[in-house]
């Protein structure tokens, strides 16, 4: 059996540009899928409001699930971007979520559970804080 002969400069620099085919065609992906996911939001969130027009009345959940609009919204040109922390907006969503449930059960929900639901905001909170801290250093 034959050994294996030693890699070239030309068999990395072809290897080099694989990667490099490989970043940008991910890169793409991943933009365009964004895009997709950023016209899916609009699209709730307009029928969100047009819900709103038509009911002529705003409650606290639309609101609340405004805010998740706005912050996937903002998630996305974060992403987009590569500007700013991209993985605490994921947790600013989940405490809105969280929010939104707490708002959307209310008087059928068991005060413990209440207290659960408050304990996980609590975390996620402490959680963007402790991430936002770390981030700058």
């Amino acid at each position: 059996m034959a050994e294996p002969r030693p890699p070239t400069d030309l068999d990395e620099e072809i290897e080099d540009r694989h990667l490099l085919v490989a970043e940008k065609a991910f890169r793409w992906v991943e933009r365009g899928l964004l895009v997709v996911t950023m016209l899916m939001t609009l699209v709730a969130a307009g029928a969100e409001v047009w819900s709103v027009v038509a009911d002529r009345q705003i409650q606290l959940a639309d609101l609340l699930l405004m805010f998740l609009y706005t912050e996937v919204i903002g998630m996305i040109a974060v992403f987009y971007t590569g500007k700013g922390a991209f993985f605490v907006f994921p947790i600013f969503i989940a405490i809105t979520a969280i929010a939104r449930l707490i708002v959307l059960q209310g008087k059928d929900m068991a005060p413990e559970n209440v207290v659960f639901d408050a304990g996980a905001i609590l975390l996620l909170a402490v959680a963007a804080l402790v991430i936002g801290r770390f981030r700058d250093k």
